[in-house]
Order: C-alpha cells, then sequence, then structure tokens
C-alpha cells in the first residue's frame, strides 16, 4: 500500500465538498448519540450492521445527508465501530470511547469503491462535480480509497490509498551496497549521535518561532469571538503552525534520505516517548522522534536498507563501549564518565551509539557488515581535567 497526498485548485465549486465534510460530520456526530442512547436504553453496544441500516434509512428522508455518498457513511459507522473495539480492549490503559466532534473541525470523508472518478490528466470527477488537482506525480496501481481532507486553513486535500503490483512492490531483504552499519542515539540538544563519531544538531523549530506564535496567539485572544477579525487572526495562527511543521518534515525528509544513503543498517534504541513526554514535555515534542521513525522507515525499505531497534532497557549509557564494563549508577547530568576497569573516557552520547551499534549488528546477525568505530580516546594521568574517581562532568 502506498499514499498519495494532492492539493486540489481552490475554486468556488469547492463548497460542494466542504458541504459534504460538514455533512460527514453530523453524521458522525448522530452515530454517537445513538450508539449511548442504545446503551442506555439496554445496556448492549449497537453493531455496525445495525447502525449502517439505522442510517441508511434516515438519509432517504434528509437531503443534506444524501449529499454524502453511501460508501462514505459506510466508512463514518466502520471507523466507530473500530473505535469502540479498541476501547472495549484497552479500557484499563486508559483508552476513550469516541466522543463527539465540533462539525467545522470535522476533517474529511473517504470513498472506497464509487463515488468518484479520475477522468485523466489532474481531473477527478466526485459526486457529479468535477476538481482539479496538483498532480505531482503519476497513480500507479490499484485505487483502494480516496479521502478528501479539509485543513484548519480551509484548504482541501486529496488522499489516494494505492495498491501496486507485486512487480512493483519494495523487496523487504536487505541489500549491501556501502557495506556500513551505524547506532545513533538520541539527545535534545543534540538531535542525534552516531556511532562514527558524527553528531547532527538539533534544529528546534518550534522554540525558534515560539516568539512569533506567542504574539499571534495574543492577537486571536483578543479578538471578538464570532467576527471576521478573529478569523483572520486564527488564520494567521494556523499558518505560524504549518510552518513550522512543514520545514520540520522537510528537514526530518532530507534527513532521512542522507543516513540511508550513508549507512546499509541503522540501529536505534526504542523509545518510551510518552515517559520522554512527561520528563521534558515541550522538548520533546518539538524534536518529534517518533515522527521521524516513521519517515525513516519509509525511506529505508524504499531503498532496501533495514532499521533495526534494540532493547529499551539495554544500559547504553552505562555499559563501557571497550571493555563492556557496567556502571550500576549514572546520572542525567553526567556528561562525560571514566571506565574503572579500562580507565578509557566515554563520552555519554558517544558511548551509547557505538553500544546501540553493536547490540543491533549481533541481532541481526549481521557479520560481514564493517563496522564504522571511531578512535577511543584514553585518559592520560598528566590531564588536569580528569580525577581519579568514576565520573568527569563538562
Amino acid at each position: 500500500m502506498k499514499t498519495l497526498r494532492f492539493k486540489l485548485y481552490q475554486h468556488k465549486r469547492n463548497r460542494h465538498l466542504k458541504r459534504m465534510i460538514n455533512a460527514s460530520g453530523v453524521i458522525y456526530n448522530h452515530c454517537i448519540a445513538l450508539h449511548k442512547r442504545y446503551y442506555q436504553m439496554w445496556g448492549k453496544h449497537l453493531s455496525c450492521v445495525k447502525l449502517q441500516s439505522h442510517i441508511a434509512k434516515l438519509r432517504k428522508r434528509n437531503p443534506f445527508w444524501q449529499s454524502v455518498g453511501s460508501q462514505a457513511v459506510q466508512d463514518i459507522c466502520q471507523r466507530i465501530e473500530k473505535a469502540y473495539q479498541l476501547f472495549f480492549k484497552h479500557n484499563k490503559k486508559g483508552v476513550r470511547p469516541p466522543g463527539f466532534k465540533k462539525v467545522k473541525k470535522y476533517k474529511s470523508f473517504t470513498l472506497k469503491q464509487a463515488g468518484y472518478k479520475f477522468l485523466g490528466g489532474n481531473r477527478v470527477k466526485i459526486g457529479s462535480k468535477i476538481y482539479q488537482f496538483w498532480k505531482s506525480r503519476e497513480i500507479e496501481g490499484t485505487i483502494k480509497t480516496l479521502t478528501i481532507k479539509r485543513t484548519p486553513l480551509g484548504e482541501l486535500f486529496m488522499v489516494v490509498v494505492v495498491d501496486r503490483d507485486a512487480i512493483n512492490r519494495v523487496c523487504t531483504e536487505v541489500e549491501v551496497k556501502t557495506g556500513k552499519i551505524a547506532g545513533f542515539d538520541f539527545g535534545l540538544k543534540t538531535f542525534l549521535t552516531c556511532s562514527d563519531g558524527t553528531t547532527i544538531e538539533s534544529p528546534q523549530f518550534f522554540k525558534l518561532s515560539l516568539n512569533a506564535i506567542k504574539k499571534a496567539s495574543i492577537r486571536h485572544s483578543k479578538k471578538l469571538k464570532g467576527s471576521s477579525n478573529r478569523e483572520r487572526a486564527r488564520k494567521n495562527l494556523v499558518r505560524k503552525y504549518e510552518d513550522i511543521s512543514n520545514c520540520r518534515c522537510d528537514w526530518f525528509w532530507k534527513l532521512a534520505h542522507e543516513l540511508t544513503d550513508k549507512f546499509d543498517v541503522l540501529c536505534f534504541e526504542t523509545l518510551n516517548l510518552k515517559g520522554m513526554q512527561r520528563l521534558w514535555g515541550r522538548k520533546i515534542s518539538d524534536a518529534c522522534f517518533g515522527e521521524f521513525i516513521q519517515i525513516l522507515e519509509w525511506v529505508a525499505k524504499k531503498k532496501n536498507k533495514l532499521v533495526v531497534y534494540i532493547d529499551p532497557w539495554y544500559p547504553s549509557s552505562k555499559t563501557c563501549s571497550s571493555c563492556g564494563h557496567i556502571l550500576e549508577k549514572l546520572d542525567l547530568s553526567v556528561r562525560e564518565w571514566r571506565c574503572p576497569s579500562c580507565q578509557s573516557i566515554n563520552g555519554r552520547d558517544d558511548n551509547a551509539a557505538r553500544n546501540i551499534q553493536t547490540v543491533g549488528a549481533s541481532t541481526v546477525g549481521l557479520g560481514d557488515v564493517r563496522l564504522a568505530l571511531p578512535a577511543i580516546a584514553v585518559s592520560s594521568p598528566e590531564s588536569p581535567e580528569l580525577y581519579s574517581g568514576e565520573y568527569v562532568n563538562n
């Protein structure tokens, strides 16, 4: 499966698509209300089949609901059913049931097999209207679903999910080209520390734009609710956030291509993003480690490269990469420490990256891949900044 995203031309006929999205939001809220009422009356869960048949009868008497295709309505019922099944399965883990949504903030509707037709070129027929889109790439393969999404700025995008033939599918086997393997350790100030000694600084896009966002947010809060000035201020604030998201996404894609061109196997430590979010909050949200990992996995799969994850409980920072000695305790404030066994100086991030590389290589059993290990600095007795203790603070 592959997902393609195209932007629709701005035209006055786009109001029909926005009307369909609003109608989908009304149907969604009505389905949620039916679920709640059915449970209050009978103490049972409303099945998806009964819900779809009931909504189909209501659509015949409501012209506004008829603007949405029947398959889009079926998709809404199926997504609600899936959300409830996840709630029943993981309710003890804090998963909440689906709730009501504001119609103005409702985002999309999905068509599966019918309701749309590609007319060639950059034209697509949805319902009885023809729309044009920016065709940045060719659509190859069998089209499975077509989704119309609305952004907070009111722009419309078309998301197409295609299933390409077996010949065009990406092979999952590792194809060694550079013959190099590397380990990477995530950080806050340093986004990535590579086992070959290179570091990639964190761009911190949100932090750099924080003042502009604060000013735009203050202007928005001072406008009268429901006024056109408030709507313009809201769109200005949304543009600030979209600029940050676009810059970060572009940087992630470029970095992913750079790393996959340089190494064949990339080893990472499994991150507990929720725990890190509780500790460092906005810094973790600005770094977006999870989004980068998703992009890197997609690029690596496309280039026949391999991404390996090691055990999250492996003590990568407390283990000496030279002799394997493991410290009992290592505070986060300690950035360098001396190994009491071999007396080598280990930088916290560099040492962790080398250990992640070693464990990742042993996990996949790639013995013929060359290890790109940098030289390990060994302390000398004459160094005035070092002492005979265990840790060396910067």
